[in-house]
């Protein structure tokens, strides 16, 4: 879809004239039980009243997410006009709108129309901005759009594809509405990349993949990039990381990616991603059933290459690095078992109580070699733990971190794009939860707050500097007749960045 930016004024004598205009379609919203008004008032017009009277018989409530496809509208320029339900008008927020936004992006795939004219964005959010809509606007519809076909002989015939789609605004919203356009379209083509390497099969995104995707970034938007190999690691003594991928024929990758938009003396964001290719649990071996669903285990490194992506698209005016740590975690006879001790980068031991607690044992490394950027903030990225799922579900990624100022940054961020997370614990209590009679830490606790002990085994290599840790188990991919990557929490991310740079 191509979309841009056109700023209309319907206060001013000739405003018909937009709705005079042709394309194959015009949306339009309609608050409930209110007066119209702007577009809606003008549309109701020029078609003789026939807006008002749909609204009158009940055929449009205006109940949010509700839509209605008008052909023929006398006096309309467009084939079509897709009224969509904004609800109540003292109730129109961040959730109402993003509702009413996918509600009418569906409606449009049934029309058939290539060549539309959005009006919602003109329409007033609570505590948001017109080029905050139009950023959204653009990430719902790109995020609808995807479709995976790389490994489809035969992909499935689509319909008819939006081609442009004009998105209106007030004249003093256009300036921002076209810097909210670029962003938008740089974190939808982050995300995608996010969705692609999730749904690939773990037989093709392999660590090696992940390595090259990253090198690929780096060429196409000049960025710097080492992907170190089994030796590399081991001469850095990540023995925790090489403990996870010992098993595997697949070679681990440790992916370092650096972006440069700010000076070099200013201390860089660093983003964190969990790798597990593929995770069979390792002798901790998991069931059988949806055990395929493991190749989303990379999500974490994927939203981290995404994200860089649309940092590097938008330009943002600051520093920021990705590392990833990837591997397989795959049982054999050289695999760590439980009851083995290993030594990270840090120097502490691990006793491994449970080769299915892999992720952390991976990140522990990557989050000592970090230190070495003197990082202004550090985020870890992780489908960590089903005790996340359990606890939050599918729609909020689980935030830990002790740093309040860090916390509400990330939580804003989740706010503004949509993209939701919700802060968990992570009190020293826990920590007890870890203890080993044999080693300085066990990878796993006593039962229960599983989510909340992973965070704090993390939170003992993150002392050198202020940090965070998303899990995203939950919301990284769905599962089902709808299974299939998310591409969560790249709008979290680079709303993050966004507002960091600025």
């Amino acid at each position: 879809m191509d979309f841009s930016i056109k700023a209309f004024d319907w206060s001013k004598a000739g405003t018909p004239s937009l709705l005079a205009a042709k394309s194959d379609c015009v949306v339009v919203g309609v608050f409930e039980g209110q007066t119209l008004s702007g577009a809606g008032r003008q549309l109701d017009s020029l078609s003789k009243g026939r807006v008002a009277r749909l609204v009158k018989s009940g055929d449009m409530t205006g109940k949010s997410g509700s839509t209605i496809v008008l052909q023929d509208v006398e006096g309309i320029g467009a084939a079509r006009v897709l009224l969509v339900g904004l609800g109540k008008q003292d109730k129109f927020d961040v959730k109402a709108f993003s509702d009413a936004t996918r509600a009418a992006w569906r409606a449009l795939a049934q029309t058939r129309a290539a060549n539309v004219t959005w009006l919602l964005t003109q329409t007033p959010v609570k505590g948001r901005t017109a080029d905050w809509a139009a950023r959204v606007t653009i990430t719902i519809g790109r995020e609808l759009a995807y479709r995976y076909t790389e490994t489809k002989s035969k992909p499935e015939p689509e319909e008819r594809a939006l081609k442009k789609v004009t998105l209106i605004v007030d004249p003093l919203d256009e300036k921002s509405a076209k810097v909210a356009l670029k962003q938008g379209l740089a974190i939808a083509n982050g995300a995608d990349l996010t969705r692609e390497l999730g749904n690939l099969p773990p037989n093709i995104c392999t660590p090696t993949y992940l390595g090259n995707t990253a090198r690929k970034l780096a060429k196409d938007f000049k960025l710097k990039v080492e992907v170190l190999g089994q030796k590399q690691i081991e001469a850095l003594k990540m023995g925790s990381f090489l403990s996870v991928a010992k098993a595997s024929s697949e070679a681990p990758q440790f992916i370092v990616l650096q972006y440069h938009g700010a000076a070099a003396k200013q201390a860089p964001v660093v983003l964190v991603g969990k790798g597990i290719t593929f995770d069979t649990g390792g002798i901790s071996l998991k069931p059988g059933a949806s055990m395929d669903e493991m190749k989303y285990d990379m999500c974490g490194a994927g939203s981290v290459l995404g994200t860089m992506r649309a940092v590097a698209e938008m330009g943002l005016k600051l520093n920021v690095v990705a590392v990833i740590p990837t591997c397989e975690n795959m049982p054999g006879g050289n695999a760590v078992k439980p009851g083995d001790i290993v030594t990270s980068m840090s120097g502490q031991t691990i006793e491994v109580l449970n080769t299915d607690a892999e992720g952390r044992l991976i990140l522990c490394d990557a989050l000592t070699y970090v230190e070495r950027f003197k990082p202004a903030a550090v985020i870890d990225i992780a489908t960590l733990t089903g005790a996340c799922v359990v606890a939050l579900g599918h729609h909020n990624s689980g935030l830990f971190t002790k740093d309040d100022g860090l916390a509400d940054q990330l939580l804003a961020a989740s706010k503004t794009s949509g993209d939701a997370a919700w802060r968990m614990p992570i009190d020293d209590e826990y920590q007890d939860q870890l203890k080993s009679n044999f080693a300085d830490i066990a990878n796993i606790g006593t039962p229960g707050a599983g989510a909340v002990v992973a965070a704090c085994f993390l939170s003992r290599f993150t002392e050198a500097y202020p940090w965070a840790h998303l899990d995203i188990a939950g919301t990284a991919w769905k599962g089902g007749a709808a299974k299939g990557a998310t591409g969560r929490p790249v709008p979290l991310l680079s709303q993050f960045l966004i507002d960091r740079a600025e």
